[in-house]
Protein backbone atom coordinates (compact mmCIF):
# COMPACT_ATOMS: atom_id res chain seq x y z
CA UNK A 1 0.00 0.00 0.00
CA UNK A 2 1.20 3.73 -0.80
CA UNK A 3 0.12 6.91 0.42
CA UNK A 4 0.06 10.10 -1.50
CA UNK A 5 1.68 13.02 0.17
CA UNK A 6 -0.89 16.25 -0.41
CA UNK A 7 1.01 18.48 -2.54
CA UNK A 8 0.42 21.27 -4.98
CA UNK A 9 -2.07 19.61 -7.31
CA UNK A 10 -0.80 18.14 -10.53
CA UNK A 11 -2.41 18.31 -14.04
CA UNK A 12 -2.02 14.92 -15.30
CA UNK A 13 -0.76 13.52 -18.10
CA UNK A 14 -2.91 12.99 -21.19
CA UNK A 15 -2.86 11.17 -24.74
CA UNK A 16 -3.48 13.05 -27.21
CA UNK A 17 -1.39 14.99 -30.18
CA UNK A 18 0.26 18.19 -28.67
CA UNK A 19 0.36 20.81 -31.24
CA UNK A 20 2.76 23.12 -29.51
CA UNK A 21 4.75 19.74 -28.87
CA UNK A 22 4.46 19.30 -32.35
CA UNK A 23 5.33 22.86 -33.90
CA UNK A 24 8.78 22.36 -31.82
CA UNK A 25 9.27 19.48 -34.51
CA UNK A 26 8.41 21.18 -37.21
CA UNK A 27 5.35 18.51 -37.72
CA UNK A 28 1.36 19.62 -37.82
CA UNK A 29 -1.38 17.35 -36.59
CA UNK A 30 -2.70 16.53 -39.52
CA UNK A 31 0.88 14.62 -40.29
CA UNK A 32 0.77 12.44 -37.84
CA UNK A 33 -1.09 9.30 -36.61
CA UNK A 34 -2.56 9.43 -32.84
CA UNK A 35 -1.83 6.17 -31.38
CA UNK A 36 -1.84 8.40 -28.06
CA UNK A 37 -5.88 8.01 -27.63
CA UNK A 38 -7.50 5.21 -27.51
CA UNK A 39 -11.32 5.89 -29.13
CA UNK A 40 -13.20 3.77 -31.72
CA UNK A 41 -11.08 3.25 -34.81
CA UNK A 42 -14.10 3.66 -37.30
CA UNK A 43 -14.64 7.45 -36.81
CA UNK A 44 -18.13 8.67 -35.76
CA UNK A 45 -21.58 7.12 -37.19
CA UNK A 46 -22.36 8.71 -40.34
CA UNK A 47 -25.49 10.31 -38.57
CA UNK A 48 -23.63 12.80 -36.55
CA UNK A 49 -22.33 15.23 -38.66
CA UNK A 50 -25.66 15.67 -40.19
CA UNK A 51 -26.83 16.18 -37.08
CA UNK A 52 -24.13 18.84 -35.95
CA UNK A 53 -25.10 20.86 -38.95
CA UNK A 54 -28.76 21.48 -38.04
CA UNK A 55 -27.75 22.31 -33.97
CA UNK A 56 -29.26 25.55 -33.76
CA UNK A 57 -26.42 27.64 -32.69
CA UNK A 58 -27.92 30.68 -31.18
CA UNK A 59 -29.80 28.09 -28.79
CA UNK A 60 -29.01 27.31 -25.17
CA UNK A 61 -28.94 23.51 -24.69
CA UNK A 62 -31.12 21.53 -22.69
CA UNK A 63 -29.14 21.58 -18.96
CA UNK A 64 -30.63 18.67 -18.23
CA UNK A 65 -29.92 16.97 -21.33
CA UNK A 66 -33.45 14.96 -21.49
CA UNK A 67 -33.88 13.79 -24.57
CA UNK A 68 -30.36 12.09 -24.43
CA UNK A 69 -30.48 10.51 -21.33
CA UNK A 70 -33.90 9.07 -22.18
CA UNK A 71 -31.27 8.06 -25.59
CA UNK A 72 -29.33 6.10 -23.24
CA UNK A 73 -31.39 4.88 -20.89
CA UNK A 74 -33.49 3.29 -24.18
CA UNK A 75 -29.74 1.78 -24.92
CA UNK A 76 -28.83 0.40 -21.67
CA UNK A 77 -32.44 -1.16 -21.77
CA UNK A 78 -31.13 -3.09 -25.26
CA UNK A 79 -27.99 -4.23 -23.43
CA UNK A 80 -28.95 -4.96 -19.97
CA UNK A 81 -31.61 -7.12 -18.41
CA UNK A 82 -31.44 -4.07 -15.83
CA UNK A 83 -34.01 -1.14 -16.13
CA UNK A 84 -32.51 2.21 -16.06
CA UNK A 85 -34.45 5.11 -15.49
CA UNK A 86 -33.39 8.69 -16.46
CA UNK A 87 -33.24 9.62 -12.97
CA UNK A 88 -30.56 7.44 -12.83
CA UNK A 89 -28.15 8.99 -15.40
CA UNK A 90 -25.99 11.73 -14.92
CA UNK A 91 -24.40 13.62 -18.48
CA UNK A 92 -20.86 15.37 -18.29
CA UNK A 93 -18.58 16.92 -20.50
CA UNK A 94 -16.90 13.70 -20.80
CA UNK A 95 -16.51 11.61 -18.41
CA UNK A 96 -13.71 13.49 -16.63
CA UNK A 97 -16.31 16.09 -15.74
CA UNK A 98 -18.11 12.95 -13.40
CA UNK A 99 -15.12 12.12 -11.74
CA UNK A 100 -14.30 15.84 -10.96
CA UNK A 101 -18.09 16.13 -9.97
CA UNK A 102 -17.60 12.96 -7.50
CA UNK A 103 -14.68 14.75 -5.89
CA UNK A 104 -16.17 17.52 -5.04
CA UNK A 105 -19.65 16.11 -3.78
CA UNK A 106 -17.55 13.23 -1.64
CA UNK A 107 -14.28 15.29 -0.79
CA UNK A 108 -13.73 18.33 1.14
CA UNK A 109 -10.63 20.02 2.88
CA UNK A 110 -12.95 21.30 5.46
CA UNK A 111 -13.51 17.86 6.87
CA UNK A 112 -11.74 15.84 8.91
CA UNK A 113 -8.37 14.21 7.34
CA UNK A 114 -10.18 10.54 8.06
CA UNK A 115 -13.41 11.74 6.39
CA UNK A 116 -11.45 12.89 3.25
CA UNK A 117 -9.92 10.32 1.74
CA UNK A 118 -9.85 7.89 -1.55
CA UNK A 119 -8.53 4.52 -2.09
CA UNK A 120 -7.16 3.86 -6.24
CA UNK A 121 -6.19 1.07 -7.65
CA UNK A 122 -3.05 1.63 -9.43
CA UNK A 123 -1.80 2.00 -12.15
CA UNK A 124 -4.52 4.15 -13.54
CA UNK A 125 -6.10 6.95 -15.00
CA UNK A 126 -4.17 10.41 -14.03
CA UNK A 127 -7.89 12.04 -13.00
CA UNK A 128 -8.83 9.97 -10.21
CA UNK A 129 -6.20 11.51 -8.50
CA UNK A 130 -6.05 15.12 -10.20
CA UNK A 131 -9.22 15.15 -9.05
CA UNK A 132 -8.93 14.56 -5.49
CA UNK A 133 -6.16 16.44 -4.99
CA UNK A 134 -7.94 19.63 -5.31
CA UNK A 135 -9.86 18.45 -2.99
CA UNK A 136 -6.87 18.06 -0.27
CA UNK A 137 -7.53 14.64 0.44
CA UNK A 138 -5.14 11.67 1.67
CA UNK A 139 -4.99 8.88 -1.33
CA UNK A 140 -4.23 5.38 -0.44
CA UNK A 141 -2.89 3.71 -3.56
CA UNK A 142 -3.00 -0.78 -4.49
CA UNK A 143 -0.29 -0.83 -7.17
CA UNK A 144 -0.41 -3.93 -9.45
CA UNK A 145 2.73 -3.36 -11.06
CA UNK A 146 4.61 -6.32 -9.80
CA UNK A 147 1.76 -8.52 -9.69
CA UNK A 148 1.61 -11.66 -11.96
CA UNK A 149 -0.07 -9.58 -14.75
CA UNK A 150 -0.54 -6.48 -13.50
CA UNK A 151 -4.02 -7.87 -11.23
CA UNK A 152 -4.16 -6.44 -7.97
CA UNK A 153 -4.53 -8.68 -4.97
CA UNK A 154 -8.00 -8.05 -4.81
CA UNK A 155 -8.40 -9.41 -1.09
CA UNK A 156 -5.72 -7.51 0.28
CA UNK A 157 -7.44 -4.13 -1.59
CA UNK A 158 -11.07 -5.37 0.21
CA UNK A 159 -8.69 -5.32 3.88
CA UNK A 160 -7.23 -1.83 3.12
CA UNK A 161 -10.70 -0.57 2.01
CA UNK A 162 -12.30 -1.76 5.64
CA UNK A 163 -9.18 -0.36 7.54
CA UNK A 164 -8.70 2.87 5.83
CA UNK A 165 -12.86 3.48 5.33
CA UNK A 166 -12.28 5.57 1.83
CA UNK A 167 -15.16 8.23 1.16
CA UNK A 168 -14.45 7.40 -2.84
CA UNK A 169 -12.47 4.39 -4.34
CA UNK A 170 -11.41 3.94 -8.12
CA UNK A 171 -11.29 1.34 -10.46
CA UNK A 172 -10.92 1.83 -14.40
CA UNK A 173 -12.39 -1.32 -15.63
CA UNK A 174 -10.82 -2.91 -18.45
CA UNK A 175 -8.19 -0.95 -16.48
CA UNK A 176 -5.99 2.07 -18.57
CA UNK A 177 -2.76 1.52 -19.18
CA UNK A 178 -2.71 -1.90 -18.78
CA UNK A 179 -5.92 -3.82 -20.52
CA UNK A 180 -6.54 -6.22 -17.22
CA UNK A 181 -10.19 -6.94 -17.22
CA UNK A 182 -11.60 -7.70 -13.82
CA UNK A 183 -14.86 -10.38 -13.47
CA UNK A 184 -17.81 -9.39 -11.96
CA UNK A 185 -17.10 -12.00 -8.54
CA UNK A 186 -13.49 -9.28 -8.69
CA UNK A 187 -15.42 -6.74 -9.03
CA UNK A 188 -18.34 -7.35 -6.08
CA UNK A 189 -15.39 -7.67 -3.91
CA UNK A 190 -14.63 -3.95 -3.78
CA UNK A 191 -18.53 -3.48 -3.65
CA UNK A 192 -18.88 -5.08 -0.37
CA UNK A 193 -16.20 -3.45 1.10
CA UNK A 194 -17.64 -0.30 -0.16
CA UNK A 195 -21.00 -1.20 1.54
CA UNK A 196 -19.22 -2.11 4.83
CA UNK A 197 -17.39 0.95 4.74
CA UNK A 198 -19.84 3.33 3.84
CA UNK A 199 -17.62 4.40 0.72
CA UNK A 200 -18.46 4.63 -3.39
CA UNK A 201 -16.95 2.56 -5.90
CA UNK A 202 -16.47 4.62 -8.96
CA UNK A 203 -16.11 2.20 -11.66
CA UNK A 204 -14.63 3.94 -14.92
CA UNK A 205 -15.83 1.51 -17.83
CA UNK A 206 -14.35 4.27 -20.36
CA UNK A 207 -13.23 1.49 -22.47
CA UNK A 208 -15.93 -1.37 -21.74
CA UNK A 209 -17.10 -1.10 -25.60
CA UNK A 210 -14.26 -2.56 -26.85
CA UNK A 211 -14.29 -5.52 -24.58
CA UNK A 212 -15.20 -9.21 -26.40
CA UNK A 213 -16.70 -10.51 -23.86
CA UNK A 214 -18.04 -8.18 -21.45
CA UNK A 215 -20.59 -8.85 -18.61
CA UNK A 216 -23.72 -6.87 -16.95
CA UNK A 217 -22.03 -4.58 -14.85
CA UNK A 218 -25.70 -2.62 -14.19
CA UNK A 219 -26.29 -5.69 -12.07
CA UNK A 220 -23.88 -4.22 -9.42
CA UNK A 221 -25.91 -1.08 -8.48
CA UNK A 222 -28.52 -3.43 -6.83
CA UNK A 223 -25.43 -4.87 -4.45
CA UNK A 224 -23.92 -1.59 -2.99
CA UNK A 225 -22.70 1.92 -3.30
CA UNK A 226 -21.68 2.05 -6.96
CA UNK A 227 -21.47 4.13 -9.90
CA UNK A 228 -21.00 3.34 -13.32
CA UNK A 229 -18.97 6.11 -14.97
CA UNK A 230 -19.07 5.80 -19.28
CA UNK A 231 -17.28 7.81 -22.05
CA UNK A 232 -19.38 8.25 -25.03
CA UNK A 233 -16.53 10.24 -26.54
CA UNK A 234 -14.35 7.05 -26.76
CA UNK A 235 -17.64 4.52 -28.09
CA UNK A 236 -18.06 6.62 -30.76
CA UNK A 237 -14.70 8.87 -31.76
CA UNK A 238 -16.69 11.80 -30.28
CA UNK A 239 -12.98 12.91 -28.92
CA UNK A 240 -13.28 16.41 -30.26
CA UNK A 241 -17.03 17.17 -28.35
CA UNK A 242 -16.45 15.32 -25.02
CA UNK A 243 -19.25 13.80 -23.80
CA UNK A 244 -19.59 11.20 -20.83
CA UNK A 245 -22.19 9.78 -18.92
CA UNK A 246 -22.87 7.53 -15.08
CA UNK A 247 -25.05 5.14 -13.91
CA UNK A 248 -26.01 5.54 -10.25
CA UNK A 249 -28.61 5.51 -7.88
CA UNK A 250 -30.91 8.52 -7.47
CA UNK A 251 -29.69 9.56 -4.70
CA UNK A 252 -25.96 9.98 -5.86
CA UNK A 253 -27.04 11.29 -9.39
CA UNK A 254 -28.55 13.94 -7.67
CA UNK A 255 -25.79 14.72 -5.09
CA UNK A 256 -23.82 14.86 -8.69
CA UNK A 257 -26.26 17.59 -10.60
CA UNK A 258 -26.38 19.88 -7.75
CA UNK A 259 -22.80 20.97 -8.04
CA UNK A 260 -22.83 20.34 -12.65
CA UNK A 261 -22.86 23.93 -14.00
CA UNK A 262 -25.90 23.99 -16.28
CA UNK A 263 -25.04 24.08 -19.91
CA UNK A 264 -21.90 21.89 -19.04
CA UNK A 265 -22.46 19.56 -21.86
CA UNK A 266 -23.41 21.89 -24.80
CA UNK A 267 -25.85 21.58 -27.88
CA UNK A 268 -23.34 20.10 -30.42
CA UNK A 269 -22.55 17.17 -27.96
CA UNK A 270 -26.00 16.39 -26.90
CA UNK A 271 -26.93 16.18 -30.95
CA UNK A 272 -24.20 14.04 -31.24
CA UNK A 273 -24.88 11.78 -28.57
CA UNK A 274 -28.34 11.07 -29.86
CA UNK A 275 -27.33 10.64 -33.59
CA UNK A 276 -24.77 8.03 -32.21
CA UNK A 277 -27.07 5.96 -29.94
CA UNK A 278 -29.31 6.02 -33.03
CA UNK A 279 -26.95 3.69 -35.11
CA UNK A 280 -27.37 0.76 -33.11
CA UNK A 281 -25.29 -1.20 -34.64
CA UNK A 282 -21.89 0.44 -34.64
CA UNK A 283 -20.62 -0.47 -30.99
CA UNK A 284 -20.74 -3.96 -32.65
CA UNK A 285 -18.85 -2.57 -36.41
CA UNK A 286 -16.22 -0.70 -33.87
CA UNK A 287 -15.22 -3.86 -31.69
CA UNK A 288 -15.02 -5.79 -34.55
CA UNK A 289 -12.26 -3.38 -36.37
CA UNK A 290 -10.68 -2.96 -33.07
CA UNK A 291 -10.30 -6.82 -32.79
CA UNK A 292 -8.71 -7.17 -36.47
CA UNK A 293 -6.01 -4.29 -35.81
CA UNK A 294 -5.32 -5.57 -32.22
CA UNK A 295 -5.05 -8.79 -33.41
CA UNK A 296 -2.36 -8.13 -36.36
CA UNK A 297 -0.60 -5.26 -34.01
CA UNK A 298 0.01 -7.69 -30.75
CA UNK A 299 1.11 -10.95 -33.19
CA UNK A 300 3.30 -8.66 -35.32
CA UNK A 301 5.12 -6.81 -32.28
CA UNK A 302 5.31 -9.90 -30.34
CA UNK A 303 7.41 -11.79 -33.92
CA UNK A 304 9.40 -8.23 -33.65
CA UNK A 305 10.47 -9.61 -29.93
CA UNK A 306 8.41 -6.44 -27.91
CA UNK A 307 6.86 -8.35 -25.05
CA UNK A 308 2.89 -7.63 -25.50
CA UNK A 309 0.27 -8.55 -22.34
CA UNK A 310 -2.93 -9.35 -23.13
CA UNK A 311 -5.39 -6.42 -23.23
CA UNK A 312 -9.34 -6.48 -23.31
CA UNK A 313 -9.16 -2.87 -24.24
CA UNK A 314 -8.79 -0.65 -27.37
CA UNK A 315 -4.89 -0.62 -26.97
CA UNK A 316 -1.44 -2.51 -26.28
CA UNK A 317 0.58 -1.99 -23.37
CA UNK A 318 4.12 -2.88 -25.27
CA UNK A 319 7.21 -3.10 -23.65
CA UNK A 320 9.98 -1.33 -25.72
CA UNK A 321 13.03 -0.57 -22.94
CA UNK A 322 12.87 3.22 -22.87
CA UNK A 323 9.14 4.76 -23.28
CA UNK A 324 10.43 8.20 -23.92
CA UNK A 325 12.77 7.30 -26.10
CA UNK A 326 10.46 5.40 -28.44
CA UNK A 327 8.36 7.98 -28.10
CA UNK A 328 10.56 10.85 -29.45
CA UNK A 329 11.75 8.50 -32.40
CA UNK A 330 8.38 7.34 -33.61
CA UNK A 331 6.70 10.93 -33.18
CA UNK A 332 9.53 12.26 -35.74
CA UNK A 333 7.81 9.68 -37.86
CA UNK A 334 4.37 11.04 -37.87
CA UNK A 335 3.45 8.01 -34.88
CA UNK A 336 2.39 9.39 -32.04
CA UNK A 337 2.43 6.83 -28.93
CA UNK A 338 1.64 7.31 -25.16
CA UNK A 339 4.42 7.34 -22.97
CA UNK A 340 3.75 5.48 -19.64
CA UNK A 341 6.76 6.59 -17.79
CA UNK A 342 3.88 8.84 -16.05
CA UNK A 343 2.08 5.60 -15.30
CA UNK A 344 4.94 4.43 -13.71
CA UNK A 345 5.78 2.11 -16.31
CA UNK A 346 8.81 3.48 -17.53
CA UNK A 347 9.64 0.82 -19.99
CA UNK A 348 6.25 0.87 -21.49
CA UNK A 349 4.15 2.04 -23.96
CA UNK A 350 0.64 2.21 -24.77
CA UNK A 351 -1.00 2.28 -28.44
CA UNK A 352 -4.24 2.94 -29.12
CA UNK A 353 -5.57 0.98 -31.88
CA UNK A 354 -6.60 2.55 -35.35
CA UNK A 355 -7.59 1.06 -38.61
CA UNK A 356 -5.53 -1.67 -39.78
CA UNK A 357 -3.59 -0.09 -42.08
CA UNK A 358 -2.28 2.59 -39.41
CA UNK A 359 -1.80 -0.25 -37.28
CA UNK A 360 0.59 -2.20 -40.05
CA UNK A 361 2.36 1.63 -40.57
CA UNK A 362 3.50 1.52 -37.01
CA UNK A 363 4.80 -2.09 -36.95
CA UNK A 364 6.98 -1.46 -39.90
CA UNK A 365 8.33 1.81 -38.32
CA UNK A 366 9.23 -0.43 -34.92
CA UNK A 367 10.74 -2.91 -37.10
CA UNK A 368 12.76 -0.63 -38.85
CA UNK A 369 13.73 1.41 -35.41
CA UNK A 370 14.09 -2.08 -33.77
CA UNK A 371 17.08 -2.97 -36.39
Amino acid sequence: MDKLENSQPLRPTHGGIKPAELRALGLKPEDVLDFSASVSPIGPPEGVREALSQVDLAAYPDPQCLLLREAISNHLSRVSSEPVGTEKILVGNGSTEIIHLLARAYLSPSRPRSDNTAFILTPTYGEYEGACRLMGSTISCLDGLDRPGFRWDLELAARSIAQEKPSLIFLCNPNNPTGVFLNHDEVSLLVQAADVTGGLLVLDEAYLSFVEEPWDSLSLLRQGPVILVRSMTKDYGLTALRLGYSVASEEVTQRLGTLQPDWSVNGLSQAAGLAALADTGYLDRARQAVNESKNFLSARLADLGFFVPPSAANFLLVKVGDATGWSDKLIRKGLAVRDCTSFGLPKYIRVGIRPLADCQRLAEAMAGLAD
